[in-house]
């Protein structure tokens, strides 16, 4: 087999792209092959053309390819639109007498998706187990295997339906078999992938924040953020926590830290535009010392901008996110395992140093599905850095905004202290009246800005490094670049070195100033238009970067794609 394999899935929305993608997913893993997978799909109910990407492996995999090898078309459009995308020896499955294509070239497969979908299940809308079996065929996988996944994907539905679709697949599988008589895509030496687990990045972010305790969940819907409350809610029930979908972003931001202030961790998330709405609380946090975590799951803007594709447009958006000056963290995850891990410490570090702490993601990662080990719980562990219940009752004298050598005061609930709880959003003193006295003020912004952002530069997350000392060039990357660069470096050959920044603020310029140093060639690789990393680099640690890999289509790079503009920017 060839180092890997990747399919596409194309269609119309509405069509039951993800149906097919989610059963090959469920197959592809019980079969034991490393999996990546990818979404592409356009803001519309009905119509349009929406393709699901699957990649598999024998080795673990971080980005997807360029070219598929088998693309299944599921209308004439989708084949205009794909195939010239097709690798060199790939097929393409499609529908001749729906396609109404009359010439067949060599790598066309023509399969009566719809005809056989009757045939079994009395409808058409059964071309989708029917395209799955297709695939299973093709590959010379065990039908049992692909009964399972049919089963599992239709569970809950009635014992007739499931029976449908399995008769389905089996009729596409039988032709595929029978017609398809190349074995240039057989898969063979299954590895074993027992216990791994297979998420998308929202999945881990919603579990990372069940994990760290959150009990009060606000948020409105906007894309690619919507799943991560989805997921929270679907466990809702089981873990005590209040999902509530608010009226907008205002309303949703203020919730989190009205249920912050009562003792409750608490989460919101959105996209860019949701957050623009959010800045004025977040300024709330800031000033109240109220911890409070946010996620921005980016997508291109401005205003509603691609609602549905992938931007890292926001970084210099978060960093400099509402009026005055105040401490906050900025996280961003490069992998599933990271999203998970980075949001049980952003409500930890939210809670220590009580401040609101950014998630920052994008919908390449929330929207992507990777093969991962179960997480290690006790990386995640829950750190909790409020008075007790039971030492609330020794408390006398109580000033919510107390100074201390940290910046940080002892935070206590309200109605476990016999006094009361002043929290005030115009400046304050330590008990939280308000003031106007300019000794106070100043004693007050070195409070929340100077001594918090000291602690937090404490404890700042290295750049992971791979390869620096051999590398000629060194790539720079933030959130969900990781993949690509990844595999484009260890394909390099020990040409290319990299770092990645899973947090960009505070900046770790200390460590890019140690790891960088007399560092030539320097890359920064980033799906935005204005190299906005390798402007923050200069800002924070003086490094001037050669040159910039920038993508702002609305795409995520490619490994294709990031090669080959790598060797461009090295001829410049």
């Amino acid at each position: 087999m060839e180092e890997s394999l990747t399919l596409r899935i194309t269609g119309e929305a509405g069509q039951g792209i993800q149906t097919i993608g989610s059963v090959l997913l469920s197959l592809f893993k019980d079969c034991g092959w490393h999996l990546f997978a990818s979404q592409d799909y356009m803001s519309r109910v009905r119509g349009g053309n929406n393709f699901f990407e699957i990649r598999v492996s024998e080795r673990p995999l971080f980005a997807q390819r360029e070219k598929p090898d088998i693309i299944i078309a599921l209308d004439k459009n989708s084949l205009n639109i794909h195939k010239s995308s097709l690798s060199e020896n790939g097929i393409i499955i499609f529908d001749k007498e729906r396609s109404g294509v009359q010439d067949l070239p060599q790598e066309f497969f023509d399969v009566p998706l719809y005809n056989l979908a009757k045939e079994a299940g009395g409808s058409e809308l059964f071309a989708n187990s029917v395209s799955c079996g297709v695939v299973a065929g093709i590959l010379r996988l065990d039908f049992e295997r692909l009964s399972a996944a049919l089963k599992a994907a239709f569970q809950g539905k009635t014992q007739e339906l499931i029976d449908k679709n399995i008769s389905s697949g089996r009729l596409g599988y039988d032709f595929s078999n029978k017609n398809f008589a190349s074995s240039r895509f057989e898969l063979k030496n299954c590895i074993s992938t027992s216990g791994k687990l297979l998420m998308n990045g929202n999945e881990a972010i919603a579990l990372g924040a069940v994990r760290a305790g959150c009990k009060f969940y606000s948020a409105y819907p906007m894309t690619p953020s919507t799943s991560i409350m989805d997921t929270v809610a679907h466990f809702s029930k089981d873990f005590n926590i209040c999902v509530e979908q608010a009226e907008d972003e205002v309303a949703a931001i203020n919730m989190a830290i009205g249920a912050s202030f009562a003792g409750c961790r608490s989460m919101t998330a959105t996209s860019g535009g949701g957050f623009a709405l959010m800045v004025e609380g977040l300024s709330l946090s800031g000033m109240t010392e109220t911890p409070m975590v946010a996620v921005d799951a980016q997508r291109p803007a401005p205003a509603t901008g691609f609602p549905t594709r992938t931007e890292q447009a926001d970084l210099n958006f978060l960093i400099h996110a509402g009026h005055g000056e105040f401490a906050r963290l900025i996280y961003a995850p490069g992998t599933i395992e990271e999203a998970f891990y980075l949001t049980v410490k952003a409500f930890n570090m939210a809670e220590k140093y009580q401040i609101p702490v950014l998630v920052m993601t994008d919908q390449h990662l929330a929207d992507s599905y990777r093969d991962i080990a179960p997480f290690e719980m006790n990386r995640a562990e829950v750190e909790s850095f409020i008075i007790s219940k039971e030492n609330s009752k020794k408390v006398s004298g109580y000033k919510r905004y107390l100074y201390t050598e940290s910046g940080v005061s002892p935070r206590a609930v309200p109605s476990w202290i016999e006094g009361v709880i002043y929290a005030d959003s115009d400046e304050h003193n330590e008990e939280g009246h308000i003031t106007e006295d300019a000794a106070t003020r100043v004693r007050m912004v070195e409070k929340r800005f100077y001594r918090k952002m000291a602690g937090l530069l404490q404890e700042t997350i290295a750049p992971t490094v791979y390869n620096l000392d051999k590398a000629s060039t060194v790539l720079l990357g933030f959130g969900s670049t990781y993949g690509v660069i990844k595999e484009v470096c260890e394909r390099s050959g020990k040409r290319l070195g990299f770092l990645h920044f899973s947090q960009v603020w505070p900046f770790p310029a200390r460590e890019a100033i140690l790891l960088l140093k007399n560092k030539k060639n320097i890359i920064t690789v980033e799906n935005n238009a204005g190299a906005q990393l390798s402007g923050l680099l200069m800002r924070e640690a003086g490094i001037k970067v050669h040159c910039s890999a920038l993508r702002y289509d609305g795409r995520p790079f490619t490994v294709e794609y990031l090669t080959e503009k790598i060797e461009e920017l090295k001829k410049k």
